[in-house]
């Protein structure tokens, strides 16, 4: 994955033949707290839901690399660490636990993370839309909508994919801290309002 600083990306990943990657309420926990931990500290995030088999991302990209507290080199510095290295740390701790949890063994996600830029400096918008986590059609939306279609499809990802009936009725994604509900604190919502993203109350986005 390729980042750059102060842009808008969308990274996804889901399990390995799209088998479930989540199975239960401390298996969400652990992996938020894991995002707590190595994510947030290079990004700000404004949407964010956890699907049995995937996950998504809607970040602003702060840093793309920092020094790595836990690591000094020979010369008495801080090796630095990406944010490509810490996407790939969360999801190889994640895995080595669901393994040793589950009598499983090799790897839980796919191998490659997609990150998508939602907001390039040449103002094309790739024209694609995801189904199910992977499938990527076509859609007619003017560019400097994209943003909240991407936003828009985070959040009502578990009432398309079958899951509830209520955006609000899914516990592991952004809605509630939107809402001002309950929710673990991962959002920064100043950048929310800057890119002007509200939820959608309408389907519209996924006719």
């Amino acid at each position: 994955m390729i980042f750059e600083k102060n842009h808008l990306y969308h990274i996804y990943n889901q399990g390995n033949n799209r088998e479930r990657v989540y199975y239960s309420k401390q298996n969400y926990q652990y992996f938020i707290s894991k995002i707590q931990e190595f994510i947030i500290p290079y990004v700000d995030i404004l949407a964010w839901c956890l699907m049995p088999n995937h996950f998504h991302l809607m970040v602003y990209v702060n840093y793309i690399e920092m020094d790595d507290l836990s690591v000094v080199d020979s010369d008495h510095t801080y090796r630095k660490r990406s944010l490509n290295d810490s996407i790939a740390i969360i999801l190889r701790s994640y895995t080595k636990t669901i393994n040793n949890e589950k009598g499983r063994t090799g790897s839980l996600f796919r191998q490659k993370t997609k990150a998508v830029c939602l907001d390039p400096d040449n103002g094309i918008i790739p024209a694609w839309y995801i189904v199910k986590g992977s499938t990527m059609i076509p859609i007619q939306r003017p560019d400097d909508l994209y943003p909240q279609v991407c936003f828009n499809y985070i959040h009502y990802n578990p009432v398309v994919s079958g899951l509830v009936k209520k955006i609000s009725s899914w516990k592991y994604s952004s809605v509630h801290e939107l809402c001002g509900a309950f929710g673990p604190k991962m959002i920064n919502k100043q950048r929310v309002e800057e890119f002007g993203l509200k939820l959608s109350s309408s389907d519209e986005f996924i006719r």
